[in-house]
């Protein structure tokens, strides 16, 4: 009887094992390198001045952004800006993922990576921890949270710095929610982020990228991990307390890129209904109409 009740506790046992949600799918963990064929004028070198195609901004962000001087990266306190976590994926550099794990117990603590581009460490918590209060601290990298479905690792993120999504002036406001979805086919990541922000858009953004595993490490210790960043004086004698910026209407390169592409400025300047193929219509009664 003894033998048949310890049988009966260790098939118990296994059954509770095997139908228990497994806390990893697939092993996300090495080094990765971007991958640039997707949307890279947009990411290497970076868009074009005034170029918000592909962008559901409010009139707001569409301000803001012609408002936005590119020297105002010069100034002393912009240069060490590192990237928020909704774009930081999109630039160059590498990335190093691993598991943290709980010595006692060996279950998953955090999915943490490693950006390169401004040397960024980020948390992903699998633990079940809450989110922060709404008046909890915001950093460049916000709060994240995670959990698989099936093959596929969901991330929520909130409490991210006010930031751009696009590196031509175009702002992310402090607010934002941000899903994302890490899948990985063999030795390829896709990478896909969801954007809400209440200020800034008025519908989500959208937007993918790849990874592709590095197996051969570099030769040299250290070479494209190492984004060291120091405060330099860029523009000489310039005015105490200067913020280069245009007035409503100022911007002088508004026209530009209409006149090298032949797409009108209006298809330029975003928004929602540009995104969609039901625009193409507007596209020809504008250029009809010999507009720019």
């Amino acid at each position: 009887m003894p033998k048949f009740n310890l049988a009966c506790g260790a098939s118990v046992v296994l059954l509770a094992a095997l139908s228990a949600p497994a806390s990893a799918q697939v092993d996300l963990t090495g080094e990765w390198r971007f991958i640039f064929h997707e949307d890279q004028p947009e990411r290497i070198p970076g868009p074009e001045l005034d170029d918000y195609t592909g962008l559901p901004l409010t009139d707001g962000a569409r301000q803001w952004a012609l408002s936005w001087d590119s020297s105002r990266l010069s100034l002393p306190e912009h240069q060490c800006q590192a990237h928020i976590v909704s774009y930081i994926y999109r630039g160059p550099g590498q990335v190093r993922i691993w598991m943290e794990k709980d010595e006692a117990t060996q279950r998953v603590i955090a999915i943490k990576n490693y950006l390169a581009t401004f040397a960024q460490t980020r948390a992903i918590w699998m633990d079940g921890r809450p989110h922060p209060p709404e008046y909890g601290a915001h950093t460049w990298q916000g709060f994240s949270t995670g959990k698989w479905e099936g093959d596929m690792l969901t991330v929520k993120t909130t409490h991210i710095k006010q930031g751009w999504m696009r590196r031509n002036g175009v702002p992310e406001s402090d607010r934002v929610e941000l899903t994302e979805h890490f899948i990985r086919h063999g030795d390829t990541m896709t990478h896909i982020t969801v954007v809400d922000d209440p200020v800034y858009l008025t519908e989500p953004l959208v937007k993918s990228q790849n990874f592709l595993r590095n197996d051969r490490l570099d030769q040299v210790p250290g070479r494209g991990w190492v984004w060291p960043c120091e405060v330099a004086e860029e523009i000489a004698n310039r005015p105490r307390g200067l913020v280069q910026h245009y007035l409503i209407g100022q911007n002088p390169f508004v026209q530009e890129l209409a006149g090298k592409t032949q797409i009108p400025t209006e298809a330029l300047m975003g928004g929602a209904r540009t995104i969609y193929p039901e625009y193409q219509l507007r596209l020809d009664e504008l250029k009809k109409a010999g507009q720019k």
